[in-house]
């Protein structure tokens, strides 16, 4: 580098060897790790290995703060969370425009009929695709003491499904503790925290009856 003394700029150079086989060993070493996974079966505790490994990472530019907030959690806070989930709608395929049937999807991912098509496995469609569906509370329990919460199915052709679930504040405490994992169908979106849904363009005949309606939830 100019302007530096010759021997700042050996020193340089070294860090920069010395970085790049560094690099190059820890490559050497998941590229191992990889190999010796898959030629071998896996033990008991690979899954849970591997589960720790991934969470790990996807941790990692969110620390120091807890790792992973469920989505729900996020939004609507534990007790609401839990009764969220509990009163969650079984994806349903409904009849689509060409006669086959449509599974409820997520809008941004998902435009056409055969990306929502029902799939082999229980959640997901014939493309691949997490059955979604987006969902809205009104937390009524200092008034009237209920909570609504209202779900919205999206399935392309056939636009948008509104479902209603009212519980009281009694209800919603004994849901509160509901389980809230990753991998529960369907996959849940709050629309309060959803950015930029109320600017997303849409079809004739889909328009969302909720754009503009529902108050925005800072997390």
């Amino acid at each position: 580098m100019p302007g530096l003394p010759a021997d700042e700029r050996s020193e340089r150079g070294a860090a920069s060897v010395e970085q790049a086989g560094l690099a190059l060993l820890m490559a050497l070493v998941c590229a191992a790790a990889i190999a010796a996974v898959a030629a071998s079966p896996p033990e008991r505790g690979a899954p849970e290995l591997a589960r720790a490994l991934a969470q790990k990472l996807r941790c990692a530019p969110r620390l120091p703060d807890a790792c992973w907030h469920d989505p729900l959690t996020t939004a609507y806070g534990r007790p609401v969370a839990g009764l969220v989930r509990a009163l969650a709608p079984p994806p349903r395929a409904l009849p689509g425009p060409d006669g086959g049937t449509l599974l409820p999807v997520d809008f941004r991912r998902c435009r056409i009929a055969s990306c929502a098509a029902p799939g082999p496995r229980e959640g997901l469609t014939a493309s691949n695709r997490v059955v979604t569906t987006f969902a809205s509370v009104e937390d009524r329990r200092r008034s009237d003491g209920t909570v609504a919460v209202t779900y919205w199915e999206y399935r392309p052709g056939l636009g948008w499904d509104r479902l209603v679930r009212e519980a009281s504040a009694g209800e919603a405490a004994e849901l509160a503790a509901t389980p809230l994992p990753e991998t529960a169908v369907p996959r849940i979106v709050p629309l309060e925290t959803l950015a930029g849904r109320n600017h997303a363009a849409f079809s004739a005949g889909e328009e969302p009856p909720w754009r503009w309606q529902v108050e925005s939830a800072v997390p």
